[in-house]
């Protein structure tokens, strides 16, 4: 699963000093958790399922073949929410002999007609009803909403969204939809005949092997899975799509797109079989299941999700032309639910105690995928900043990644997962070898192939492998917590002509890893690879002719740590002009901050920089800079001038543009007003604002030109301010992704977030329905984000109230759009209701 992260606004929730985030159950008693002991083996699940759209439930029959894992046992114990059960039977090829059962707690107890020992199988006929709106387990911070079976627009009442039906099984919600063993250690072949409208698509599981036409313009489809799998992975499709045809050797890809994306779908997911021929080569595994398909489910309750052969993403992998030819924001999600497929589907955790078995392995598939694609200074700079989010998240420190006493099994799904995991995996290949990491991979797929594993048994692989002795490293990374939190001091020896760099420790529990320094000596760098033991202070003595010009630790940038230091400008330049490294160059420019315009090394660090080969170096050179003073303008404005008209990265001419706007010269107007009618939604929109800060009246007429559905937060936040002073109605309904955040924005942005909160206040005084309820969706989809914390309740509360006020002094002024008014008076009521 990817969690989905509302950047800018959740940035403001978990990062400001004012309003630290915590989990939903931050406070409680932990608990061992242990893994499912596992009294029964499922062996075969068949479902017949019908929908009704009206009462948005589902008629269900199960046919459940099982046997008793070890011992002998006279009874099946099932997970069903929500449901009511009709019948329980024992099916004797066909013949139904009724079983007693007792269905309480969301437990279904079913007495079987005798004892069965290990190995001996029966089947357990099951007709049912499930009700997922009565469903009472809640969502969480990773997937806000677990009610397991989703009818979306299910009466047709919206018409600006589909009707459609997803499930969603992670963590333990497919017992939502059908009566089974909700454990990530059970695994279970499938096959699920649905019957829906002819008008719609369905997908699940496995290939679709036959389809009937039924009466009253009904289909019912028939999808098998013949290899075992986790039943958090079932999962079930409907709708309007279209489905574009793709391959990978013999294997059908599949895209399955709302009919207005159809034309992207190419743009969109067409990378995905070099996607699967790179990951089975990398791992000389070959993808193992029958088919891949990828489908998209509005109002979805997190990022996406690897569903065995069946990937769901959020609406958000839904783009154009414009967005696309800037970046393909979904790429790095499209690789990770893929990488899934193997890690994750093939070998899954046994617990969610490991989860990060699943989960670090997809986070560093970003990592491979994008190394392979498109450069190891790509692969740097998203790994740099999804490491910097557990890093600056402080609430982190103390999670292990392997964590056996979570309060909620939802709150393994965060920074120490995904981001620390991935980043600890580069670590480890770093230290093996590519060689031996891979062939690693490789022994703990085959080893664990249909079946669920933990960490150490990863371990045990990657040992194997290698013939080294791996519990140093996984006893501090993978069942400790925390990272190392470093600083450095060095000495010159004039005698003996050395250096004494001394590497300090601040953290309380030691760690000891390898560590590349780089001793700077007449200017060049010499690269030194030390091994740094668990102790406050290590001291290594270097060769050099004189003091040292610059000591750069971590130069290779592979350690997860916190390192403080001081450099000055020069230093900064010189590390930027001579290291290899992506990161080393980058923590260069980004040092310089605070000394552009005052200091002539970091004037000549972002010249460096505007020419750099990789595209986001360019743009953060970029927006460093500020040519609205003439010594930065004199030296750098006619390079800034080349990459707004030339660049071949369209993000990199929408910053130079950016960049050229602060000076506010007509003479750019023309270039400004070309970029208006670019394809790239980036350069029409710094474009447009560059236009309107020299000429507001030209505000109205060329914000109605640019498409902000789906805009990113960088783009709306260009475009806001714009939006928002002139009073631009026909894109009210575009800018809620900021405004409805406003408060946490202002945190970090205090220009920004009052523009964000003036077209909060714009909104909450206009009749606007689609902008209100646009609102209302994303502060309810935010929720689990956001913890249980009451200063941020508060705040989100006190806002909803403000705005309510507002639409009920509407309503008096305006009783005569009465209907629409009171609808937005609804949601925003609905809205307050869920943060009491």
């Amino acid at each position: 699963m990817k969690k989905a992260i509302l950047s800018m606004a959740i940035l403001g929730i978990l990062f400001s000093a004012n309003v630290s985030a915590q989990t939903e159950t931050s406070g409680r008693e932990k608990v061992y958790r242990a893994t499912n002991t596992k009294v029964t083996e499922l062996k075969h699940t068949k479902l017949k399922v019908n929908f009704d759209y009206q009462k948005e439930q589902m008629g269900g029959e199960e046919w459940l073949t099982a046997s008793p894992y070890f011992y002998p046992t006279n009874q099946l114990i099932l997970d069903a929410k929500g449901m009511l059960i009709h019948e329980v039977a024992l099916d004797n090829n066909g013949k139904r002999s009724p079983l007693k059962y007792e269905y309480k707690d969301e437990i279904l107890t079913i007495s079987l007609d005798k004892t069965y020992q290990k190995n001996q199988e029966y089947t357990v006929y099951i007709k049912y009803t499930a009700r997922p709106n009565e469903v009472k387990q809640k969502g969480s911070m990773a997937i806000n909403d677990a009610k397991g079976l989703y009818f979306i627009n299910a009466q047709g009442k919206d018409p600006d969204k589909p009707t459609q039906i997803w499930t969603q099984g992670e963590t333990e919600s497919s017992s939502a939809w059908f009566p089974t063993i909700d454990k990530p250690n059970q695994k279970t072949t499938q096959e699920i005949y649905m019957t829906v409208p002819d008008k719609y698509v369905t997908l699940s599981n496995g290939i679709l092997k036959d389809s009937q036409k039924e009466a009253n313009n009904l289909r019912t489809d028939h999808w098998v899975m013949d290899k075992r799998h986790a039943t958090y992975l079932f999962f079930m499709g409907v709708g309007e799509y279209a489905i574009v045809k793709d391959k990978w050797k013999n294997i059908p890809v599949d895209y399955y797109i709302e009919k207005e994306y159809e034309p992207y779908a190419k743009q969109i997911y067409g990378n995905t079989p070099e996607m699967i021929e790179f990951f089975s080569k990398k791992m000389g595994y070959d993808y193992p299941w029958p088919k891949y398909a990828q489908i998209s489910g509005r109002d979805y309750v997190s990022g996406a999700m690897e569903n065995t052969t069946a990937t769901l993403h959020g609406s958000d992998v839904l783009q154009k032309p414009g967005q696309l030819i800037d970046e393909n924001k979904w790429e790095d999600v499209i690789a990770h639910e893929l990488f899934h497929h193997w890690f994750g589907d093939l070998v899954t955790a046994e617990s969610w105690s490991n989860l990060t078995v699943n989960e670090s392995f997809a986070d560093y598939s970003e990592y491979l995928w994008n190394e392979y694609k498109y450069g190891k200074d790509q692969a740097d700079y998203r790994q740099m900043m999804n490491v910097n989010m557990y890093i600056h998240n402080p609430a982190d420190f103390k999670k292990n990644l392997v964590r056996f006493n979570y309060d909620s099994r939802e709150d393994v799904f965060d920074l120490v997962t995904y981001q620390k995991g991935g980043g600890i995996l580069h670590m480890l290949r770093n230290y093996l070898g590519d060689d031996a990491f891979f062939a690693g991979m490789n022994d703990y797929l085959k080893t664990n192939e249909y079946q669920n594993a933990e960490a150490h048994q990863l371990r045990l692989s990657f040992e194997k492998v290698s013939g080294k002795d791996l519990n140093w490293f996984f006893n501090q990374w993978y069942f400790g917590s925390g990272n190392p939190k470093l600083n450095y001091t060095f000495t010159f020896e004039p005698v003996k002509k050395q250096v004494a760099v001394t590497i300090n420790q601040s953290q309380e529990q030691m760690f000891e890893f390898p560590l590349a320094i780089d001793v700077y000596d007449n200017g060049k760098p010499k690269r030194y690879n030390v091994w740094v033991n668990a102790e406050a202070k290590n001291t290594f003595n270097f060769d050099v002719s004189k003091t040292p010009d610059l000591i750069n630790i971590n130069a290779d940038g592979i350690l997860l740590a916190d390192i403080t230091e001081t450099k000055t400008p020069e230093q900064n330049l010189m590390q930027f002009t001579n290291s290899k490294e992506f990161k080393s160059r980058y923590n260069a420019l980004l040092d310089i901050k605070d000394q552009v315009g005052k200091n002539p090394s970091a004037t000549k660090l972002l010249s460096a920089a505007l020419r750099d080969p990789y595209f986001k170096t360019r743009i953060k050179a970029l927006q460093l800079m500020d040519l609205s003073n003439p010594e930065q303008m004199k030296a750098l404005g006619a390079d800034v001038e080349k990459l707004a008209s030339n660049d071949p990265r369209t993000l990199v001419q929408a910053a130079a543009i950016a960049a050229l706007a602060k000076t506010k010269d007509k003479k750019y107007l023309p270039l400004f007003e070309k970029g208006i009618s670019a394809v790239s939604n980036a350069v029409k929109g710094n474009s447009l604002s560059a236009v309107v800060m020299i000429d507001p009246s030209k505000a109205n007429t060329l914000a109605d030109k640019i498409d902000l559905e789906g805009a990113s937060d960088e783009l709306l936040g260009q475009l806001l301010p714009v939006i928002v002073k002139n009073k631009i109605t026909s894109q009210m309904a575009n800018i809620t992704p900021l405004v409805a955040f406003y408060p946490f924005i202002k945190f970090q942005n205090p220009e920004l977030g009052k523009s964000a909160e003036e077209g909060y206040n714009w909104i909450m005084s206009s009749d606007n329905l689609k902008a209100t309820e646009n609102i209302t969706k994303i502060i309810s989809h935010a929720k689990g984000e956001m913890g249980d914390n009451p200063q941020v309740k508060m705040m989100i509360s006190q806002m909803l109230k403000d705005g309510l006020n507002k639409k009920m002094e509407l309503l008096r002024q305006n009783p005569q759009n009465a209907a629409s008014i009171n609808r937005q008076i609804d949601a925003i009521n609905k809205a307050i209701e869920d943060f009491k």
